[in-house]
């Protein structure tokens, strides 16, 4: 099918004992384990956001029950736990770093929690890790003037094209947030796809810079997490997260307003 859905799941820290800032978003090193091992078992196949992208825009078949893996930020863990739980099930995935946040040269201090140095995502790209973008600093993108976003964009690809040698194809928008003005900017720097959260399967129809995600969390058990793989009870799922959603995006349109009234245009 054209526009059958596919389940995108966006992950952050795996670790036992994460900050608390990433604590909610984390999972236990266990869980990640048993949660492929729940994508093995159904017969699921993981493709990099950059295959899936590609496939949808050329019209070429998508493998037999098609899902992504996504990390969001750079959290160590993903190199610690998260990497040979994928490399035992030969799973690819996409990793999404926010290169100011990274140890390393280019750390601006704004990380919330242990963060992978640049040996370790270079060891990453190694394995096979699709490496994204994911800004700077991961401000809220919606909010940032013309000029702000812009550096935002271009110092992330600039910096991961040197560390890597490869020009970044797939973003993330940090917390998710994107409006026009911001797709049309990842566009412009040279990204040819990019996933939001939304918190439901990603289709073909959303096109190729508003793909959603599925969030996990560490509340998210066995059940909810097949679920989730299957496209069964999402909206129920993730009710809450939607209205909160809502509330949020109201009030982050009225402080854009008050800044364009302003003449802000950082």
């Amino acid at each position: 099918m054209a526009d059958a859905p596919v389940p995108v799941l966006m992950y952050h820290a795996v670790a036992d004992e994460p900050d608390d800032a990433t604590r909610a978003l984390s999972v236990t090193p266990r869980a990640f384990a048993e949660q492929m091992a729940a994508v093995a078992e159904r017969g699921l196949t993981p493709v990099t956001t950059a295959d899936l992208a590609g496939a949808w825009r050329s019209g070429r078949p998508l493998p037999r029950r098609p899902v992504l893996i996504t990390f969001d930020d750079g959290y160590e863990g993903v190199h610690r736990h998260a990497l040979p739980v994928l490399a035992k099930h030969g799973f690819p995935a996409t990793l999404f770093v926010s290169t100011g946040w990274l140890r390393g040269p280019y750390d601006t201090g704004g990380a919330l929690d242990t963060m992978l140095d640049w040996d370790q995502v270079r060891a990453l790209a190694d394995a096979g890790l699709e490496i994204g973008g994911h800004s700077h600093t991961h401000p809220q993108l919606d909010q940032l003037g013309a000029g702000a976003l812009r550096h935002e964009l271009i110092r992330c690809t600039e910096i991961l094209t040197g560390q890597l040698g490869t020009v970044p194809v797939s973003f993330a928008y940090p917390y998710g947030y994107s409006d026009r003005r911001v797709r049309a900017a990842v566009r412009e720097a040279g990204y040819a796809q990019a996933l939001a959260v939304g918190n439901g399967p990603a289709r073909r129809s959303q096109g190729p810079y508003a793909l959603r995600r599925l969030t996990v969390r560490r509340t998210t058990g066995a059940r909810e997490f097949a679920r989730l793989l299957e496209g069964r009870g999402i909206a129920r799922a993730f009710a809450r997260d939607r209205a909160l959603t809502k509330g949020y995006a109201v009030l982050r349109r009225a402080r854009r307003l008050r800044g364009r009234l302003g003449g802000a245009d950082a």
